[in-house]
């Protein structure tokens, strides 16, 4: 099965490392939950994987390949899309015209609205006229329409309440359901947990329960706990 591999990966920022030694395989089709407190270096891995900063130590590769010395651009075209905090949405556009910048064609953009039916019905609204939780719809919707193959979220519920960001979540299930990657990284620990296949915690710069199955740590909230005071 084709995989998006970190192993040992250590990320720097000005004077030192801000994660290190970061073991993780994304497959096709899977969703990895990538969790822990606020300052452990989830978004600077993230950044890592999709070209926006260079790793300083350890291995990423795609399909066994290395992808230390490819660009941003060329990650992306490799199937790496990015969708980083805060909604990168065009908000003078429209919603058909923020999507049609991924999806190129009308069949694209029908492919698309096929996975976001609340979407359809707001398909001419401005973007910056859509509610939060519509306009990241919107920012899914696009990164969806680029067809990744490996597809990496980055606190999608910022400023969103739990029970809107909910409505969300099905959405990045049927994404994965339809073949795509997804390494998530969310504030609402349990939630995400209870859409991902496979977690893994870092607390303080540092894996402190490695990747496994996520329901282990969903249904043990003590190990949950250990695992974020990095014990």
């Amino acid at each position: 099965m084709s995989a998006l591999q970190l192993t040992g990966v250590t990320v720097s920022r000005g004077a030192g490392p801000v994660i290190s030694g970061v073991d993780l395989a994304l497959r096709e089709g899977e969703i990895l939950a990538l969790v822990g407190p606020n300052g452990a270096g989830k978004t600077s891995l993230l950044e890592s994987v999709s070209g926006v900063i260079s790793h300083s130590a350890g291995e990423i590769t795609v399909d066994g390949d290395s992808i230390a010395k490819w660009s941003r651009v060329q990650r992306s075209r490799a199937g790496i899309a990015h969708i980083e905090q805060g909604r990168a949405i065009f908000p003078s556009l429209t919603v058909r015209e923020n999507i049609m910048l991924t999806a190129r064609t009308e069949a694209g953009l029908a492919e698309v609205l096929a996975s976001f039916p609340e979407l359809e019905k707001r398909i001419d609204a401005q973007a910056v006229l859509l509610s939060g939780g519509e306009q990241q719809m919107v920012v899914l919707a696009r990164a969806f329409a680029s067809k990744p193959r490996f597809l990496l979220i980055d606190e999608m519920s910022l400023g969103l309440a739990p029970v809107v960001f909910m409505r969300i979540l099905p959405v990045i299930q049927s994404i994965a359901a339809s073949g795509v990657g997804v390494l998530l990284v969310e504030q609402f620990t349990h939630l995400a947990l209870g859409i991902a296949d496979e977690a893994m915690v870092v607390s303080s710069g540092r894996v402190s329960h490695p990747q496994g199955p996520a329901a282990a740590l969903e249904e043990d909230p003590e190990l949950l706990r250990a695992a974020y005071l990095g014990s």
